[in-house]
């Protein structure tokens, strides 16, 4: 059965199957998501916060957990898209603004152009270029870096010490 699920600030509503997850939400919405884990919780890439409903989606795994504990921008509502499933109805997800890209490439297509909005460092939540400012190269060096980033080995390293 289909549960209707609310995405802010865009305004928009999306049916999604019962034990589906948000970021298939997000992708039916045509939004852009790094996803660069390929949806296995370990990249944050898909970070988003649940406004409402949060008892409408699977508990969040100590995978997730220990994802969101990496996010500098994360709040007791963070989830990651692509493990929380929907179970109920009544779930409303705030998308971080400036988060969602396809890649680099379009990114790079922006440079010389200023920002609509704050885009904020997927992972650490850091804002790159304020709303109005100009988009460099220097900020397309920033991403390049996380693109590298890996989290599973933040998480192996830190469990070490």
């Amino acid at each position: 059965m289909a549960k209707i699920v609310r995405l802010e600030p865009i305004a928009q509503e999306s049916a999604v199957q019962t034990n589906s997850n948000l970021l298939s939400v997000l992708l039916n919405k045509e939004l852009d998501v790094l996803k660069e884990c390929g949806g296995r919780g370990m990249c944050a890439t898909c970070h988003i916060y649940v406004q409402a409903g949060m008892e409408s989606l699977t508990p969040v795994s100590r995978r997730e957990q220990r994802t969101l504990e990496v996010i500098t921008s994360c709040r007791a509502n963070s989830r990651l898209a692509c493990q929380a499933r929907v179970l109920g109805e009544g779930v409303v997800v705030e998308l971080p603004p400036g988060m969602y890209v396809n890649s680099l490439q379009d990114i790079e297509a922006l440079i010389g152009r200023r920002a609509e909005q704050n885009l904020l460092h997927p992972i650490t939540g850091e804002v790159l270029v304020e709303a109005g400012k100009l988009i460099t190269r220097s900020m397309m060096k920033q991403l390049e870096d996380t693109a590298s980033f890996k989290v599973g080995e933040f998480f192996s390293r830190s469990t070490e010490a």
